[in-house]
């Protein structure tokens, strides 16, 4: 039997290893998802969130060790992981099951004498969960549980960096009381998740990733009448108008660009400042960015951990090395954070000026705690500057001025559009990408929206 490891970027040991699923525990799950969805369909809402809710109560109780577990399998600081249950996690369960009963009523229409007329909001039936390492709650959450709110089955593949958050769910929802086969996880290759994806006994699939990840579920989805949601890269620009205020800005931004080392989809890659403002944002910017402690996650001192593997702290590296030779200026002396090292994932915090479009560090997805600066003349050049990008699902705006947010906010192609915050996901509203950050939309109402279908009902009375 195959099995996968995962290496611990704290150290290198390996922290897990498992047993990939072979043949027959994949056939097992989908038979086993196939009989207990019909029977889930046919609970109540109140079921279902009774049943969330007491999940959600397992995660809020083992906060702490499972955060401990995030810390050794993708390297954040454990000063942070577990608020990604206390907080995120919790806000997003909370609020998905809250607009569950409003999302999945019945669509009436008008009343006409003699008919009963309405659209029912159907489950699909088995709702494939490809989630990935970087934040595997607060991603996988999106889906898993408005999935099962909505009367779908779920099986779960997680990456391999982080499989103990598979096992959590399943640890979560039988402690929750959930039928057996409403939600399993699998283990499995790449390989094996496209001959998942071409089986007939799935209806979605959720994916969060890369998108060449995106492009090859894309590929398996082709084969098959169904649809699949795909939340893919970022490279999320942030504009600072000459009216911002700055103090307010330069923290936030400063966060938005490195917590988690950098590796968020909708964390800050790029900026465009006022020139009127951008010498002292740039300076207040480069010295709050050197306050940072990179080290072991584990020291409840460490605010900036290591990236998850060596591979992808040299990938950036690498973009910031051309961006040098290239004419960039490197504002952090790497001597400041002892614990960076080549040839490990300990990666020092890198702000960037001097750049331009040219340069790969402003144009591809650098996922690491690595920014460009760039100084703008004013609203038409930032405007242009955004979107001149492959990307497009978060882009901010700092400024006193919401009416000028709102204009230039139209104009700017993205998913959500943020002024005076960042690196945020509302669950009250839509989480979605344009452009190659994918397609499709979860949390909201409107989540709700792709893991049923409509079903149509026409009653004549009285024939």
């Amino acid at each position: 039997m195959s099995t996968q490891k995962t290496i611990s970027p704290i150290d290198g040991s390996v922290y897990v290893e498992r047993t990939l699923a072979d043949a027959a525990a994949v056939e097992t799950a989908l038979n086993k998802a196939v009989s207990a969805q019909k029977e889930w369909r046919k609970t109540s809402l109140a079921e279902r969130e009774a049943v969330c809710r007491k999940a959600l109560e397992y995660f809020l109780t083992n906060a702490d060790e499972i955060g401990l577990e995030l810390t050794w399998q993708m390297g954040r600081p454990v000063r942070y992981t577990a608020n990604e249950i206390r907080k995120g996690f919790q806000e997003r369960a909370n609020y998905m099951i809250s607009v569950a009963s409003k999302a999945l009523a019945d669509v009436e229409v008008a009343e006409i004498p003699g008919f009963k007329r309405f659209i029912r909001r159907d489950p699909l039936g088995i709702v494939f969960v490809v989630a990935p390492w970087n934040y595997p709650y607060l991603t996988s959450v999106n889906s898993v549980i408005p999935a099962i709110m909505s009367g779908n089955a779920v099986i779960l593949k997680h990456a391999q960096q982080t499989p103990l958050c598979a096992e959590r769910y399943a640890a979560a929802f039988e402690y929750a009381g959930l039928p057996e086969g409403v939600f399993q996880y699998l283990h499995l290759s790449h390989d094996q998740v496209a001959e998942v994806i071409g089986d007939q006994r799935i209806d979605y699939v959720a994916f969060t990733g890369s998108v060449e990840g995106g492009h090859a579920v894309q590929k398996a989805i082709n084969a098959r009448f169904i649809i699949g949601g795909l939340e893919l890269g970022g490279k999320d620009p942030a504009y600072v108008r000459a009216d911002a205020n700055l103090a307010d800005a330069v923290e936030n931004l400063v966060d938005g660009s490195f917590f988690n080392s950098g590796q968020s989809c909708c964390g800050i890659e790029r900026i465009y400042v006022h020139q009127d403002v951008y010498e002292e944002f740039v300076n207040a910017f480069a010295e709050l960015t050197k306050t940072y402690t990179l080290g072991d996650p584990t020291d409840s001192e460490t605010t900036l951990g290591p990236m998850v593997r060596t591979s992808a702290a040299a990938f950036a590296q690498r973009q910031i090395d051309e961006a040098i030779a290239q004419g960039a200026t490197a504002l952090i002396d790497t001597k400041l954070f002892p614990s960076h090292q080549a040839g490990t994932p300990y990666l020092a915090p890198q702000v960037l000026i001097n750049v331009n479009h040219s340069m790969e560090v402003m144009m591809e997805e650098t996922f690491a705690p690595v920014v460009g600066i760039m100084p703008v003349s004013g609203d038409e050049e930032a405007i242009q500057l955004m979107n001149d990008s492959q990307y497009g699902l978060t882009a901010s705006i700092w400024t006193t001025d919401i009416d000028a947010a709102l204009l230039i906010g139209e104009q700017v192609e993205t998913g959500t559009w943020f002024m005076n915050r960042c690196d945020y996901l509302d669950p009250a509203l839509a989480w979605t990408g344009v452009k190659n950050s994918g397609r499709g939309c979860t949390l909201s109402t409107v989540g709700y929206e792709a893991l049923t279908r409509p079903k149509s009902f026409h009653l004549k009375i009285n024939a």
